[in-house]
């Protein structure tokens, strides 16, 4: 008997807790596995020794609920990038006495583009030493929703809901002054759109909000996007601009890099910041009326009294189903979704090859977007809508939301 750990990386989301909630349900389900251990920040936790018995710290189904519905990452991250294993090969030979060590057989790395190539270098390496006696398997998170191989990633839906909600509040608040006026909202997005197409799904009958959305798919032109602007508010007088934090000039410059600084994290992506609001300096000097800009920024990672139960449902099944697969002798896959039918919504889970995800950022298709290029189609809302669906029950202590805490 094996015992099986779990781990996380990568930006937190409110589902991520839910896919590793699904780790330990298939973990503590099956006569296969002895102890489901948590490793601490990721892959820094696996190479720090650094883990927490989640048999005792999860071991009622009532403490596992609520972990499902917890949003963050309950067992922290990390943003750590292994090297080439045939550039440190003690790097990986450390983590695999480690696991050895513990006598774990199953390691499920939870997270997104970034996580899988942790995943991938990790089981190619033992696929190469001809390591047989640990698996090793992804589970998907991102909110961005551009991980590669599978439908759509948990945590994305329950952002996307909050997206929605969001512009659709910000939406009663502006339209009750009769005063021209313009808001810009930022929304998470380096490279696809998808978090700031979800603003779309705000809009209803009686109020078309936001008028404008512009992803990073798209080259931004500012020149054309104060035409849109200044042609919109002919028409009504206030407009809600929903505009992906990542959006580039036609030269390839991120309109919102940070003064240029050149900035990097570890895995070489830029900080970004500011869009927002250098487009709301941008429409005061141009146009002239009343302007400001909102950053949901973290907001839209982790808001989790807006979770979408789709999202928490299909979370934990693909955490269970990463670890299942496991115990069954597979190894360096990701479990993935599978669209089988759109109305009515219908999924299926699969395994995925980590070659064709790791480090590859699936973005949205440019025949989702309108010729314009200031709004989506039909057929994004239609993919999108269903990712929304459904309330969770939320617990309350003293006034706010009840969450698990190792």
């Amino acid at each position: 008997m094996k015992n099986m750990l779990v781990a996380q990386s990568g930006g937190p989301s409110a589902a991520i807790n839910a896919t590793i909630t699904g780790v330990i349900d298939a973990g503590l389900a099956s006569k296969e596995v002895g102890h489901v251990y948590g490793a601490l920040n990721g892959i820094k936790g696996v190479l720090n020794e650094n883990f927490v018995l989640l048999d005792d710290a999860c071991s009622t189904k009532e403490d596992r609920d609520l972990l499902s519905i917890t949003p963050a990452a309950a067992l922290g991250s990390c943003r750590l990038k292994l090297k080439d294993p045939e550039k440190n090969s003690k790097e990986f030979e450390k983590i695999i006495n480690i696991l050895r060590k513990h006598e774990i057989g199953y390691f499920i790395y939870a997270g997104g583009n970034d996580s899988m190539d942790t995943v991938y270098k990790l089981s190619k390496y033992c696929e190469q030493q001809g390591i047989d006696d640990i698996k090793i398997m992804g589970a998907p998170k991102t909110i961005d929703n551009d991980l590669g191989e599978t439908d759509h990633c948990p945590g994305f839906g329950s952002a996307a809901k909050f997206i929605a909600s969001v512009f659709s509040e910000i939406a009663c608040d502006s339209f009750v002054y009769d005063v021209p006026s313009v808001t810009i909202v930022e929304v998470m997005g380096r490279n696809a759109g998808w978090l700031t197409a979800s603003a779309a799904l705000a809009r209803v009958k009686e109020r078309r909000a936001p008028q404008l959305i512009y992803l990073c798919e798209v080259a931004f032109d500012e020149g054309r996007f104060l035409d849109d602007l200044r042609k919109a508010l002919k028409k009504e007088n206030n407009i809600i601009v929903a505009v992906s934090e990542g959006v580039k000039t036609a030269d390839g410059n991120y309109v919102g890099e940070e003064t240029k600084s050149g900035k990097e994290d570890v895995f070489g992506h830029k900080y970004l910041s500011g869009v927002g609001k250098y487009l709301e300096g941008l429409v005061s000097e141009q146009i002239g009326c009343k302007v400001r800009s909102i950053e949901l920024n973290v907001l839209q990672r982790c808001a989790g009294h807006m979770l979408s139960e789709t999202d928490i449902i299909e979370s934990r099944n693909l955490g269970a189903f990463s670890a299942i697969s496991a115990i069954r002798g597979e190894s360096g896959k990701m479990s993935a979704i599978e669209r089988t039918s759109n109305d009515p919504y219908l999924i299926t889970l699969k395994l995925a090859n980590l070659s064709k995800i790791a480090n590859f950022e699936k973005k949205v298709p440019l025949e989702w977007i309108s010729e314009e290029g200031n709004d989506i189609k039909k057929e994004l809302v239609d993919y999108l809508r269903p990712l929304i669906q459904g309330e969770v029950n939320i617990p309350y202590e003293n006034g706010v939301p009840k969450h698990f805490v190792l």
